[in-house]
Order: structure tokens, then C-alpha cells, then sequence
């Protein structure tokens, strides 16, 4: 006998500023709450980088939780371009 799912195991991920503004990711509630804290790596100037976020607020939008975070850059991967001047 299989075990229902629970449709409320996942949030929304709001990233409101930083490298990742403008972006949203779905992420797991872990015993129900979300992550006051969360990193993600992504590629910039195709080099992988980890940023770290921190939560600002959270809201539910049409049952579903909604959490924006905002960029933490003391404890990130510094941003930086490769490219040249010309």
C-alpha cells in the first residue's frame, strides 16, 4: 500500500536580487518549514560559482508557499567577469 503524497512538500523560491534575480527554484519543506538560509551554484562567465541567500519574507499564493530570499555576497563566491576590455 503506497503512502499519499502530500501536496504541500514543496515551496517557491523567490531570489529578489544578486546573480540569481529574477529567478524562482522549487525546493522541499524539511519537517514542514523551509530553509531560513539556502545556497545554490551557478555559472557565471562559465564558472561555477556558490551563492548564498538568506530569507527576507514568505507569503502563500494560491495555496502554495511562496519565500523570497536575498543575495548574501560577504559569504558568496565573488561575481567577476572574465572578459577582457577592449
Amino acid at each position: 500500500m503506497s503512502t499519499p503524497q502530500n501536496e504541500n512538500t514543496e515551496y517557491i523560491v523567490e531570489f529578489i536580487d544578486g546573480p540569481l534575480e529574477g529567478q524562482t527554484d522549487a525546493r522541499v519543506l524539511l519537517h514542514g518549514t523551509h530553509d531560513a538560509r539556502i545556497s545554490m551554484v551557478a555559472a557565471v562567465d562559465s564558472m561555477e560559482s556558490l551563492f548564498w541567500y538568506d530569507e527576507v519574507d514568505s507569503r502563500e499564493v494560491q495555496g502554495k508557499l511562496h519565500v523570497r530570499y536575498a543575495f548574501d555576497s560577504g559569504d558568496s563566491d565573488p561575481i567577476e567577469s572574465n572578459d577582457e576590455p577592449s
